[in-house]
């Protein structure tokens, strides 16, 4: 299979001797395009370049996608979506439905060239060892090698699914082998803040800003301080708080993107 080869302003990307996954600048780059240039000129022509596109080459291995997230392929590659039976769709249409997800995440096997649907919005790659496990916000999967899988994690305690703003369920995403993962982010990626715990710290967040964390970080949701006269005056409330070996990522200026004007 001989991939074609783009002018590609390629972002970041991650590579196996049978698979490929690429960020890029969606529909590729004018041949005449300037990085300097394209900053300089008027508003509308700037966001002709703010889409980011994933691309995937794939020999004779698979990955899984977010339900409509293929725009096109080229190649030998055949799309399987396994339900698991009557039983198996009735469960995935349940973690949907608390998640947020979609049921049903298609597998595309063979050898070709994939582009996914392009977003104004940043993605990140990474890279999972084998048994490790991420919680993430609902909507950040967006693809990921089949070695990986897309479940539902349950809040461990009342007080996080009512007072930390996640809900009582959330993604969680799994590698039974090392498998690389591409997240959808709510912010750009230099906006995020990414702590690694080392078992002795303890993380407050006044928000529902923390986008993603290891599983073997625990979460739950306290009263800024002991007493709840306390927390009502000192005008912080409730926080959420992470504690646990692991790591946890942040985006603070998340509610601010998302506050309507």
């Amino acid at each position: 299979m001989q991939f074609r080869h783009n002018d590609f302003r390629v972002f970041s990307s991650l590579k196996r001797e049978n698979l490929v996954i690429e960020v890029i600048q969606a529909g590729g780059l004018p041949e005449n395009y300037n990085e300097d240039l394209a900053k300089s000129i008027n508003h509308h022509d700037q966001e002709r370049f703010s889409w980011q596109q994933v691309r995937i080459l794939l020999q004779d291995t698979s990955v899984v996608l977010e339900a409509g997230a293929l725009q096109y392929m080229m190649g030998n590659i055949e799309m399987e979506n396994k339900s698991g039976g009557v039983g198996g769709f009735a469960k995935k249409f349940v973690g949907s439905a608390v998640t947020g997800e979609t049921a049903s995440k298609p597998i595309y096997r063979g050898t070709g060239e994939m582009y996914l649907e392009p977003k104004r919005k940043d993605f990140t790659l990474i890279e999972l060892s084998p048994g490790e496990e991420i919680i993430v916000d609902d909507g950040l999967f967006f693809c990921a090698e089949n070695t990986v899988k897309v479940g539902v994690a349950k809040q461990s305690n009342v007080s996080s699914a009512l007072f930390g703003g996640e809900g009582l369920f959330q993604t969680k995403i799994t590698a039974s082998d090392n498998g690389y993962v591409v997240l959808e982010l709510p912010v750009p990626e230099y906006e995020l803040v990414r702590y690694e715990l080392d078992g002795t710290e303890t993380l407050k967040v006044d928000g529902s800003f923390a986008v993603l964390r290891s599983s073997t970080i625990d979460f739950s949701v306290e009263k800024s301080t002991k007493s709840l006269l306390g927390s009502a005056s000192s005008g912080e409330g409730m926080l959420q708080t992470f504690r646990g070996r692991g790591e946890v990522w942040l985006a603070p200026t998340l509610p601010f993107r998302t506050r309507p004007f």
